[in-house]
Protein backbone atom coordinates (compact mmCIF):
# COMPACT_ATOMS: atom_id res chain seq x y z
CA UNK A 1 0.00 0.00 0.00
CA UNK A 2 0.79 3.58 -0.34
CA UNK A 3 1.27 5.64 2.90
CA UNK A 4 -1.36 8.14 2.67
CA UNK A 5 -0.35 11.61 3.16
CA UNK A 6 -2.00 12.14 6.71
CA UNK A 7 0.43 9.81 8.05
CA UNK A 8 3.27 11.96 7.86
CA UNK A 9 3.56 14.14 11.03
CA UNK A 10 3.44 17.47 9.52
CA UNK A 11 2.62 20.15 12.02
CA UNK A 12 1.32 22.52 9.47
CA UNK A 13 -1.42 20.70 8.19
CA UNK A 14 -4.39 20.92 10.12
CA UNK A 15 -6.07 18.45 7.78
CA UNK A 16 -4.25 15.85 8.46
CA UNK A 17 -4.32 15.99 12.12
CA UNK A 18 -8.44 15.78 11.54
CA UNK A 19 -8.22 13.04 9.53
CA UNK A 20 -5.69 11.31 12.09
CA UNK A 21 -8.37 11.96 14.72
CA UNK A 22 -11.48 11.12 12.96
CA UNK A 23 -10.10 7.46 12.09
CA UNK A 24 -8.34 7.11 15.75
CA UNK A 25 -11.11 5.28 16.88
CA UNK A 26 -10.53 2.37 14.14
CA UNK A 27 -6.97 2.47 15.14
CA UNK A 28 -7.77 1.83 19.02
CA UNK A 29 -10.09 -1.30 17.96
CA UNK A 30 -6.87 -2.59 15.92
CA UNK A 31 -4.49 -2.11 18.70
CA UNK A 32 -7.01 -3.66 21.34
CA UNK A 33 -7.63 -6.74 18.71
CA UNK A 34 -3.57 -7.24 18.64
CA UNK A 35 -3.16 -6.96 21.98
CA UNK A 36 -6.06 -9.67 22.75
CA UNK A 37 -4.61 -11.98 20.49
CA UNK A 38 -1.77 -11.71 21.56
CA UNK A 39 -2.70 -12.34 25.59
CA UNK A 40 -4.70 -15.09 24.86
CA UNK A 41 -2.24 -16.82 22.23
CA UNK A 42 0.53 -19.64 23.83
CA UNK A 43 3.37 -19.47 21.89
CA UNK A 44 4.42 -22.44 20.79
CA UNK A 45 8.29 -23.52 21.04
CA UNK A 46 10.55 -25.30 18.45
CA UNK A 47 13.76 -27.37 19.39
CA UNK A 48 15.74 -24.54 17.99
CA UNK A 49 16.53 -21.20 18.92
CA UNK A 50 14.27 -18.49 16.93
CA UNK A 51 15.39 -15.05 15.98
CA UNK A 52 12.34 -12.97 14.95
CA UNK A 53 13.61 -9.29 13.14
CA UNK A 54 10.56 -7.56 12.90
CA UNK A 55 8.90 -3.53 13.63
CA UNK A 56 5.98 -1.66 14.59
CA UNK A 57 4.74 0.21 11.48
CA UNK A 58 4.04 -0.78 8.26
CA UNK A 59 6.11 0.68 5.21
CA UNK A 60 9.64 0.03 5.03
CA UNK A 61 12.21 -0.09 7.83
CA UNK A 62 15.21 -2.44 6.17
CA UNK A 63 14.00 -5.38 8.06
CA UNK A 64 14.66 -8.04 5.07
CA UNK A 65 18.49 -6.52 4.69
CA UNK A 66 18.66 -7.01 8.42
CA UNK A 67 17.89 -10.31 8.11
CA UNK A 68 20.06 -11.20 5.15
CA UNK A 69 23.03 -9.86 7.45
CA UNK A 70 22.10 -11.40 10.49
CA UNK A 71 22.15 -14.64 8.03
CA UNK A 72 25.17 -14.13 6.58
CA UNK A 73 26.76 -13.54 10.64
CA UNK A 74 25.19 -16.53 11.85
CA UNK A 75 27.05 -18.42 8.74
CA UNK A 76 30.05 -16.94 9.45
CA UNK A 77 30.19 -17.78 13.04
CA UNK A 78 29.51 -21.43 11.91
CA UNK A 79 26.17 -21.97 12.42
CA UNK A 80 23.62 -23.54 10.02
CA UNK A 81 20.33 -20.63 9.71
CA UNK A 82 17.30 -20.73 7.81
CA UNK A 83 15.12 -17.76 6.84
CA UNK A 84 11.35 -18.30 7.56
CA UNK A 85 8.69 -15.44 6.33
CA UNK A 86 5.36 -15.69 5.84
CA UNK A 87 5.61 -15.13 2.08
CA UNK A 88 3.64 -12.10 1.55
CA UNK A 89 1.20 -12.32 -1.28
CA UNK A 90 2.59 -15.64 -2.00
CA UNK A 91 0.14 -17.86 -3.57
CA UNK A 92 1.91 -20.42 -1.64
CA UNK A 93 1.02 -21.53 2.20
CA UNK A 94 3.66 -23.64 2.88
CA UNK A 95 5.54 -25.04 4.10
CA UNK A 96 8.02 -25.10 1.54
CA UNK A 97 11.80 -24.18 1.15
CA UNK A 98 12.17 -21.88 -1.70
CA UNK A 99 13.60 -22.62 -5.05
CA UNK A 100 15.12 -19.52 -6.34
CA UNK A 101 15.47 -21.69 -9.65
CA UNK A 102 11.97 -22.67 -10.03
CA UNK A 103 9.76 -20.53 -7.79
CA UNK A 104 8.92 -16.69 -8.31
CA UNK A 105 7.32 -13.85 -6.26
CA UNK A 106 3.94 -14.87 -6.95
CA UNK A 107 4.48 -18.23 -5.62
CA UNK A 108 6.63 -17.06 -2.43
CA UNK A 109 6.46 -13.36 -2.50
CA UNK A 110 9.30 -11.09 -3.06
CA UNK A 111 11.12 -10.78 -0.03
CA UNK A 112 11.90 -14.70 1.05
CA UNK A 113 13.33 -14.74 -2.74
CA UNK A 114 16.03 -12.43 -1.36
CA UNK A 115 16.34 -14.28 1.85
CA UNK A 116 17.11 -17.48 -0.17
CA UNK A 117 20.20 -15.81 -1.36
CA UNK A 118 21.91 -15.76 1.77
CA UNK A 119 20.36 -19.31 3.24
CA UNK A 120 17.73 -21.63 3.10
CA UNK A 121 14.04 -19.76 3.44
CA UNK A 122 11.08 -21.67 4.38
CA UNK A 123 7.84 -20.21 3.81
CA UNK A 124 5.26 -20.61 5.73
CA UNK A 125 1.81 -18.60 6.81
CA UNK A 126 1.87 -21.33 9.82
CA UNK A 127 5.15 -19.82 11.48
CA UNK A 128 5.18 -22.86 13.78
CA UNK A 129 4.81 -25.25 11.21
CA UNK A 130 7.30 -23.61 9.14
CA UNK A 131 10.40 -23.17 11.72
CA UNK A 132 9.50 -27.24 12.87
CA UNK A 133 10.36 -27.84 8.86
CA UNK A 134 13.14 -25.90 9.11
CA UNK A 135 14.68 -27.83 12.10
CA UNK A 136 13.19 -30.98 10.07
CA UNK A 137 15.37 -30.09 7.12
CA UNK A 138 18.80 -28.86 9.16
CA UNK A 139 18.71 -25.54 10.33
CA UNK A 140 20.46 -24.80 13.53
CA UNK A 141 18.66 -21.77 14.25
CA UNK A 142 15.69 -19.11 12.56
CA UNK A 143 15.57 -16.25 11.71
CA UNK A 144 12.44 -14.90 10.99
CA UNK A 145 11.82 -12.21 8.74
CA UNK A 146 8.73 -9.88 10.55
CA UNK A 147 6.29 -11.68 12.78
CA UNK A 148 6.56 -9.51 15.93
CA UNK A 149 2.92 -8.96 16.10
CA UNK A 150 2.49 -12.88 15.52
CA UNK A 151 2.14 -14.92 18.82
CA UNK A 152 2.15 -18.01 17.33
CA UNK A 153 5.71 -19.08 17.18
CA UNK A 154 8.31 -18.25 20.68
CA UNK A 155 11.15 -16.21 19.96
CA UNK A 156 14.08 -16.27 21.83
CA UNK A 157 15.29 -12.91 20.57
CA UNK A 158 13.67 -10.30 18.83
CA UNK A 159 15.21 -6.87 16.93
CA UNK A 160 12.74 -4.31 16.16
CA UNK A 161 14.29 -2.00 13.24
CA UNK A 162 13.13 1.37 12.87
CA UNK A 163 13.83 4.19 10.40
CA UNK A 164 15.17 7.04 11.94
CA UNK A 165 13.81 9.42 9.76
CA UNK A 166 10.41 7.79 9.75
CA UNK A 167 10.63 7.37 12.99
CA UNK A 168 6.94 6.17 14.52
CA UNK A 169 5.16 8.23 12.18
CA UNK A 170 2.37 11.00 14.38
CA UNK A 171 1.98 8.19 17.00
CA UNK A 172 -1.11 7.12 15.53
CA UNK A 173 -1.89 3.49 15.37
CA UNK A 174 -3.66 1.58 11.75
CA UNK A 175 -5.43 3.57 9.76
CA UNK A 176 -4.91 6.73 11.58
CA UNK A 177 -0.97 6.28 11.22
CA UNK A 178 1.29 3.61 10.24
CA UNK A 179 1.83 2.09 13.93
CA UNK A 180 0.73 -1.64 14.23
CA UNK A 181 0.56 -1.44 17.52
CA UNK A 182 1.62 1.34 20.78
CA UNK A 183 5.11 1.61 20.66
CA UNK A 184 5.39 1.04 24.52
CA UNK A 185 3.85 -2.47 24.30
CA UNK A 186 6.03 -3.23 21.18
CA UNK A 187 9.21 -2.25 22.77
CA UNK A 188 8.12 -4.18 25.78
CA UNK A 189 8.54 -7.50 23.93
CA UNK A 190 11.64 -6.76 22.23
CA UNK A 191 15.28 -7.68 22.95
CA UNK A 192 16.91 -5.13 20.83
CA UNK A 193 15.88 -1.83 18.67
CA UNK A 194 17.77 -1.41 15.38
CA UNK A 195 17.85 2.30 14.54
CA UNK A 196 18.11 2.62 10.34
CA UNK A 197 20.15 5.87 9.10
CA UNK A 198 20.62 7.14 5.57
CA UNK A 199 24.24 6.40 6.60
CA UNK A 200 27.49 6.10 9.05
CA UNK A 201 27.53 9.64 9.29
CA UNK A 202 23.78 10.36 10.12
CA UNK A 203 23.39 10.15 14.09
CA UNK A 204 20.25 8.07 15.45
CA UNK A 205 17.77 10.48 17.22
CA UNK A 206 17.28 8.14 20.03
CA UNK A 207 15.81 10.88 22.36
CA UNK A 208 12.97 11.65 19.61
CA UNK A 209 12.26 7.89 19.52
CA UNK A 210 12.00 7.70 23.18
CA UNK A 211 14.79 4.85 23.13
CA UNK A 212 17.76 7.12 25.26
CA UNK A 213 16.54 5.61 28.38
CA UNK A 214 15.60 1.98 26.99
CA UNK A 215 17.33 -0.57 28.95
CA UNK A 216 17.29 -3.32 25.93
CA UNK A 217 20.43 -2.68 23.50
CA UNK A 218 20.45 -0.24 20.94
CA UNK A 219 22.13 -0.42 17.30
CA UNK A 220 22.66 1.51 14.97
CA UNK A 221 22.89 0.35 11.22
CA UNK A 222 22.60 1.64 7.54
CA UNK A 223 22.16 0.13 3.61
CA UNK A 224 25.01 0.75 1.98
CA UNK A 225 26.10 -0.03 -1.72
CA UNK A 226 26.91 -3.51 -2.10
CA UNK A 227 28.25 -2.51 -5.43
CA UNK A 228 28.78 0.61 -7.59
CA UNK A 229 25.53 2.17 -9.21
CA UNK A 230 25.50 1.27 -13.13
CA UNK A 231 27.17 3.63 -15.13
CA UNK A 232 25.53 6.29 -17.14
CA UNK A 233 21.84 7.91 -17.28
CA UNK A 234 19.30 6.18 -14.97
CA UNK A 235 15.66 6.12 -14.93
CA UNK A 236 15.02 4.48 -11.18
CA UNK A 237 11.50 2.80 -10.30
CA UNK A 238 10.68 1.37 -7.37
CA UNK A 239 7.54 -0.05 -5.21
CA UNK A 240 9.08 -0.63 -1.76
CA UNK A 241 8.09 0.75 1.65
CA UNK A 242 9.78 3.98 1.04
CA UNK A 243 11.06 4.43 -2.46
CA UNK A 244 12.84 7.98 -1.88
CA UNK A 245 15.28 6.15 0.61
CA UNK A 246 16.30 4.20 -2.96
CA UNK A 247 16.72 7.41 -4.82
CA UNK A 248 18.48 8.91 -2.61
CA UNK A 249 20.97 5.78 -1.63
CA UNK A 250 21.85 6.05 -5.53
CA UNK A 251 22.12 9.44 -5.90
CA UNK A 252 24.56 9.57 -3.30
CA UNK A 253 26.62 6.29 -4.29
CA UNK A 254 26.54 8.69 -7.73
CA UNK A 255 24.50 7.54 -9.77
CA UNK A 256 23.49 10.33 -12.57
CA UNK A 257 19.57 9.73 -11.72
CA UNK A 258 17.48 11.73 -14.72
CA UNK A 259 13.98 10.78 -12.83
CA UNK A 260 12.45 8.67 -10.65
CA UNK A 261 9.05 6.59 -10.07
CA UNK A 262 7.50 5.20 -7.37
CA UNK A 263 5.13 2.81 -6.89
CA UNK A 264 3.01 1.16 -3.56
CA UNK A 265 5.05 -1.34 -2.00
CA UNK A 266 5.24 -5.12 -2.88
CA UNK A 267 3.40 -3.70 -6.57
CA UNK A 268 2.89 -5.97 -9.19
CA UNK A 269 3.91 -4.47 -12.20
CA UNK A 270 2.26 -4.57 -15.64
CA UNK A 271 2.77 -4.42 -18.56
CA UNK A 272 1.56 -1.17 -19.53
CA UNK A 273 3.69 -0.01 -16.54
CA UNK A 274 6.63 -1.70 -17.58
CA UNK A 275 5.93 -0.19 -21.16
CA UNK A 276 5.75 3.51 -19.98
CA UNK A 277 9.05 2.78 -17.88
CA UNK A 278 10.75 1.85 -20.69
CA UNK A 279 9.19 4.91 -23.12
CA UNK A 280 10.00 7.41 -20.06
CA UNK A 281 13.88 6.06 -20.40
CA UNK A 282 13.82 6.43 -23.88
CA UNK A 283 13.05 9.84 -23.82
CA UNK A 284 15.48 10.39 -21.02
CA UNK A 285 18.20 8.34 -23.05
CA UNK A 286 18.45 6.71 -19.70
CA UNK A 287 18.68 2.98 -18.40
CA UNK A 288 16.11 1.34 -15.81
CA UNK A 289 17.31 0.87 -12.91
CA UNK A 290 15.11 -0.83 -9.63
CA UNK A 291 15.57 -2.31 -6.29
CA UNK A 292 16.62 -6.15 -6.02
CA UNK A 293 13.14 -6.71 -4.23
CA UNK A 294 11.17 -5.06 -7.24
CA UNK A 295 13.59 -7.02 -9.40
CA UNK A 296 12.11 -10.24 -8.50
CA UNK A 297 8.51 -8.96 -8.61
CA UNK A 298 9.64 -8.48 -12.88
CA UNK A 299 8.43 -10.49 -15.38
CA UNK A 300 11.19 -13.20 -17.05
CA UNK A 301 11.32 -10.90 -20.07
CA UNK A 302 11.88 -7.65 -18.32
CA UNK A 303 14.74 -8.83 -15.83
CA UNK A 304 16.92 -8.91 -18.68
CA UNK A 305 16.62 -5.54 -19.49
CA UNK A 306 16.21 -3.84 -15.78
CA UNK A 307 19.57 -2.62 -13.99
CA UNK A 308 19.71 -3.24 -10.02
CA UNK A 309 21.57 -1.13 -7.46
CA UNK A 310 21.61 -3.88 -4.64
CA UNK A 311 22.19 -2.59 -1.06
CA UNK A 312 23.11 -4.57 2.31
CA UNK A 313 22.68 -3.70 6.16
CA UNK A 314 25.70 -2.58 7.75
CA UNK A 315 25.89 -2.59 11.41
CA UNK A 316 27.84 -0.18 13.77
CA UNK A 317 29.03 -2.22 15.61
CA UNK A 318 28.97 -5.81 14.71
CA UNK A 319 30.49 -7.40 17.22
CA UNK A 320 27.86 -6.27 19.42
CA UNK A 321 25.91 -7.76 17.05
CA UNK A 322 28.00 -10.84 17.32
CA UNK A 323 27.46 -11.18 21.13
CA UNK A 324 23.82 -10.83 21.00
CA UNK A 325 23.44 -13.76 18.42
CA UNK A 326 25.74 -15.79 20.84
CA UNK A 327 23.56 -14.79 23.49
CA UNK A 328 20.31 -16.05 21.95
CA UNK A 329 21.76 -19.72 22.14
CA UNK A 330 22.43 -19.35 25.83
CA UNK A 331 19.02 -18.44 25.99
CA UNK A 332 17.49 -20.76 24.14
CA UNK A 333 19.91 -24.13 26.02
CA UNK A 334 18.57 -22.45 29.40
CA UNK A 335 15.26 -22.35 28.26
CA UNK A 336 15.59 -25.95 27.12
Amino acid sequence: MRAPAFWIDNAGRSSSRLTRALVSPLGWLYAAAGAARIARTTPEHVDIPVICVGNLTLGGTGKTPVSITLLERLAALGHTPFALSRGWRGRLKGPVAVDRNAHTARDVGDEPLLLARAAPAIVSVDRPAGARFAAQHGANIIVMDDGHQNPTLHKDFTFVVVDNEAGWGPGTIFPAGPLREPVSSGLARADAVIVMTAGPDDAPRYETLGLAELEIPVFHAWLAPAAPPPEGRLLAFAGIGRPQKFFDGLKAAGGDLADAISFPDHHTFSPGNLNQLADLAENWQARLVTTEKDHVRLPPEWRARVLTFPVQAVFADAARIDDCLGAVFERAGARA
